[in-house]
Parts: structure tokens; sequence; C-alpha cells
């Protein structure tokens, strides 16, 4: 079993930064598939914000083009989401997720909320 856990997220005004770490609970990283970021407005799909494979491509949504970076620290069992430029669009309940031979697993999610 896989336990993610994700920190960082709170209230940023527009413009501001915020990066984002999702833990695991045991080293996994030698073993993905992929992992990434996704988000969630009530009410809406959750929607992919950005991935990254096992060898390192990243893929990112439109609207994030730029402004976000997914990283991975092997060492720390941690994965990141750098985020600058924060709009109020971008407001939501982030998760981490990981995909590995085993099966997929996700964090419990951490709220972003970007206003004045």
């Amino acid at each position: 079993q896989v336990q993610l856990v994700e920190s960082g997220g709170g209230l940023v005004q527009p413009g501001g930064t915020l990066r984002l770490s999702c833990a695991a609970s045991r080293s996994i990283f030698s073993s993905i598939n992929s992992m990434g970021w996704s988000r969630q407005v009530p009410g809406k799909q959750r929607e992919l914000v950005a991935h990254l494979t096992f060898g390192g491509t990243t893929t990112y949504r439109d609207s994030v083009k730029g402004r976000f970076t997914i990283s991975r620290d092997n060492a720390k069992n941690t994965m990141y989401l750098q985020m600058n430029s924060l709009k109020p669009e971008d407001t939501a309940v982030y998760y981490c997720y990981a995909r590995l031979f085993s099966g997929e697993y996700w964090g419990q999610g951490t709220q972003v909320t970007v206003s004045s």
C-alpha cells in the first residue's frame, strides 16, 4: 500500500507563489510509471494539471504552462508543484497521484485559494 500526503496549500493573492509537496509513504519513485497533479473545483470534474513520466517527460494543461513546474526528489520520496503567477481561476483542491504497476494512488488533497 502506498500513501501520498499533500502539503503546501493555502491562501495567496493573485500573482503570488505556492509550492505544493506530495510525500510518499515509502520509496516508490523507482517503480512508478508516472505521477502528477490534478485539481478539482466543487461541482466540476477533476482536471489534470501536470504529469511527469518515469523518464522525466512533463505535460501541463494549457492554462498553467509557463507558470507551473512539476518536479520530484527521489531521495526524499517527494514530488512538487511549483506554482507561480497564480490566478483566481487556479483556486481548487489539488491532488497528487502516482501510477505504479500495482495500481493508482491518490493523496487526500490540499486547498489552494487565490484571492485578494
